[in-house]
């Protein structure tokens, strides 16, 4: 007889530890990586402060940032560092977190989760249909922001070092990205 594997569910990611750790379900298999470190988190501070204020003032929408739960199916719950919903998107935010597809996931790489992010959450998002990706490397001074086509995420731009640009979904938002790597070293 075959080992069959066994696949968790948003049942049992609800029963895990509160313990400082990140977990989450990748087509139920769990993933654990550590908390994130200061620079990561002033990061993840300053792009939701960013997106926040974009799409606050032109109405467009809601930005929340983690820990939130999104839950892609019952076999994919993700907690992106920052998510931005688009208000045809607003029906999916309930009492539990996302219920469905985001309109843009942001993941900030760190050293424990380049894997993670670059390829296992990039094939995720995109079989589950979140239309944009970006990703925040520190260490190239980078974001890459994909789009999902048929064929699976293209590059759709990418903003780096003390370079200034719009990032879709949000063409009318300039990125600043020296900002950004001033903020991370914590001089912003």
């Amino acid at each position: 007889m075959a080992d069959r594997a066994i696949l968790l569910t948003y049942r049992d990611y609800c029963e895990l530890p509160d313990d400082g750790r990140r977990y989450e379900i990748h087509d139920g298999e769990l993933s654990v990586t550590p908390a994130p470190n200061p620079r990561h988190q002033r990061l993840v501070g300053a792009i939701y402060r960013i997106l926040f204020a974009h799409v606050r003032s032109g109405g467009l929408g809601e930005v929340l940032l983690s820990p939130i739960d999104v839950i892609l199916s019952d076999i994919a719950i993700v907690q992106p560092d920052v998510v931005y919903l688009e208000r045809s998107r607003a029906g999916a935010v309930s009492s539990r977190g996302i219920e469905g597809t985001p309109t843009l996931a942001v993941e900030i790489l760190s050293p424990w989760t380049v894997a993670i992010d670059r390829q296992r959450k990039h094939q995720l998002y995109a079989r589950y249909g979140v239309p944009f990706y970006w990703i925040v490397d520190a260490e190239a001074r980078s974001v890459e922001a994909h789009a999902l086509g048929p064929a699976g995420y293209a590059r759709a731009g990418r903003v780096a070092d003390e370079e200034r640009a719009a990032l879709p979904p949000l063409g009318d938002l300039v990125l600043d990205a020296g900002a950004l790597w001033r903020e991370a070293a914590g001089e912003g």
